[in-house]
């Protein structure tokens, strides 16, 4: 058993010390293509966090403009339903129903452009939004085929060694 236990840790060092030893060093052809593809990599992730941060920038302007948009139309709208209330509440007692049927078309008529102006936002802001997801999705493209075309280069140095 000892001599069996003996042969085990023995090949196990032996294994060790192979696993250990440094592999044969890369021509500087192989060396240069890395460094290569390795700058090509970075600057191909600086120009995709580039365009993430832009189309975020985009998607975040067209939400403020769209939250201006919808807050000048509800003011529009809140204004022109208090115009007709006051004519309603000044109206005689006898035109009062008359004003009070005005009144409610006008509400209704603001109510309305209030909603358009509120969904004309909205489907500005979907766009941008699709928008920024094509260019980040165009960026993180270009990313890839850049580390491709980088790795070949170096395979392809590695090849000819």
């Amino acid at each position: 058993m000892n001599k069996l236990l003996a042969a085990l840790i023995a090949s196990l060092f032996a294994s060790v010390a192979m696993a250990q030893a440094s592999a044969p060093a890369a021509s500087p052809d192989v060396a240069k293509a890395q460094a290569k593809a390795d700058k090509a990599d970075t600057k191909a992730a600086n120009s995709e966090a580039k365009a993430d941060a832009k189309a975020d920038n985009k998607v975040s302007k067209a939400e403020q403009k769209a939250a201006k948009k919808k807050a000048d139309a509800h003011a529009d709208a809140d204004k022109d339903k208090a115009k007709a209330q006051a004519k309603v509440d000044k109206a005689d007692p006898e035109d009062k129903a008359k004003e009070t049927a005005k009144a409610e078309k006008k509400d209704a008529k603001a109510d309305a452009s209030e909603a358009k102006a509120d969904n004309k936002a909205d489907t500005k802001v979907a766009k941008a939004k699709t928008d920024a997801h094509s260019d980040k999705a165009k960026a993180h493209i270009k990313t890839d085929k850049t580390k491709a075309e980088g790795q070949a280069d170096v395979d392809k140095a590695a090849a000819k060694q």
